[in-house]
C-alpha cells in the first residue's frame, strides 16, 4: 500500500505545475506558513480550505508574488512553475502575473469600460499588435468568461454597471486575458448570490480544461463541488492534500476530520 502511495505521489511531482518545497512565510515575527511542501497540477482545480486565519490566502498569494508588496512579509523555501524557480532574481514579478491570474474575493473592475477593462492586460504586455488583434482577445476573454453575450452590444459602458455576478466574470475574463497558465482565485464566489455563484462555479468547471486552478474557499460544499483536489489548512501547516472525495470522505488526519465534522473552524 506504501509502495502504491509513493508511485502515485512520484507520479504527481512528475506532472506537477506548481512546485512548493519548504514554503515558510513571515509577517514580521508571525510565522503565518510553516514548512509548506505541495505539487499542484495542471488542468484541475485544486481547492484551499481550513479556518479562517490559517494561511491558505498568505500561500495563495505567494503563487503570484502578491507578498511582496507587504513590506513585513519574508518568504523562504522554493516555489517553481514548470520547473522554474518564480523567486528567483532575474523574473520580473509583473510578468509572473501575466502567467498568473488572480481573481479576488470582491469584484473589481476598473473604473473603465467593459472593453478597456479586458484591453487593459494585453496592451501593457504587447499582446496585440493592432485593433483587430485585441478585438479578438476581448471577445474571446468574455466568452471565456461566460459573459460575452450579456455584454457584446455595451463594451463601451463601464464595467462597474454591471451586476455583482457579472462583475466577477468580468474579472475572470480579465485574468485570463493575458493567456496565463494558472489561475488563483481568493473566495471569488464570497460576495455574490447563489444564483451568481452557481454561474461562477460552472465557469471554474469549464476554466479547468485550460488552466491550473486554485481556489481558496471557506466552503466546504463548494470545495466538494468544483475541485479535484484539496489541501487542508491549518495554523500555518498544509495538514493534509489529497483527491477531493478522499478528502471529505476518507481524511488521513484527526484535524482534517474535525474541521470537516464542524467540530473545529
Amino acid at each position: 500500500m506504501n509502495d502504491m502511495r509513493i508511485s502515485e505521489s512520484t507520479a504527481e511531482a512528475d506532472s506537477a505545475k506548481i512546485s512548493a518545497k519548504g514554503v515558510q512565510v513571515y509577517y514580521a515575527d508571525n510565522h503565518a506558513i510553516k514548512d509548506v511542501d505541495v505539487d499542484i497540477l495542471d488542468k484541475t482545480v485544486t481547492a484551499f480550505i481550513g479556518p479562517s486565519g490559517c494561511g491558505k490566502s498568505t500561500f495563495l498569494r505567494c503563487i503570484n508574488r502578491m507578498n511582496d508588496t507587504i513590506d513585513i512579509c519574508r518568504v523562504e523555501g522554493r516555489i517553481t512553475i514548470d520547473g522554474d524557480d518564480i523567486y528567483d532574481r532575474r523574473v520580473d514579478p509583473v510578468q509572473l502575473r501575466a502567467r498568473v491570474g488572480m481573481v479576488f474575493q470582491k469584484p473589481n473592475p476598473f473604473p473603465k469600460s467593459i472593453y478597456d477593462n479586458i484591453a487593459y492586460g494585453p496592451r501593457i504586455h504587447g499582446l496585440a499588435a493592432s485593433r483587430a488583434d485585441l478585438d479578438v482577445i476581448v471577445e474571446k476573454s468574455l466568452r471565456r468568461g461566460a459573459i460575452w453575450d450579456e455584454v457584446k452590444d455595451r463594451l463601451h459602458e463601464p464595467g462597474t454597471g454591471l451586476s455583482g455576478g457579472q462583475q466577477q466574470r468580468l474579472c475572470i475574463a480579465r485574468a485570463v486575458a493575458t493567456e496565463p497558465e494558472v489561475l488563483l482565485m481568493d473566495e471569488p464566489c464570497s460576495a455574490l448570490d447563489p444564483i451568481a455563484t452557481a454561474q461562477v462555479e460552472e465557469l471554474i468547471d469549464e476554466l479547468k480544461s485550460n488552466y491550473s486552478v486554485v481556489i481558496v474557499t471557506h466552503s466546504m460544499q463548494q470545495a466538494a463541488r468544483v475541485s479535484q483536489k484539496t489541501a487542508f489548512f491549518h495554523l500555518g501547516h498544509l495538514v493534509e492534500y489529497g483527491d477531493t472525495g478522499d478528502i471529505f470522505t476518507n481524511p488521513q488526519d484527526s484535524r482534517t476530520e474535525s474541521y470537516i465534522t464542524g467540530r473545529i473552524g
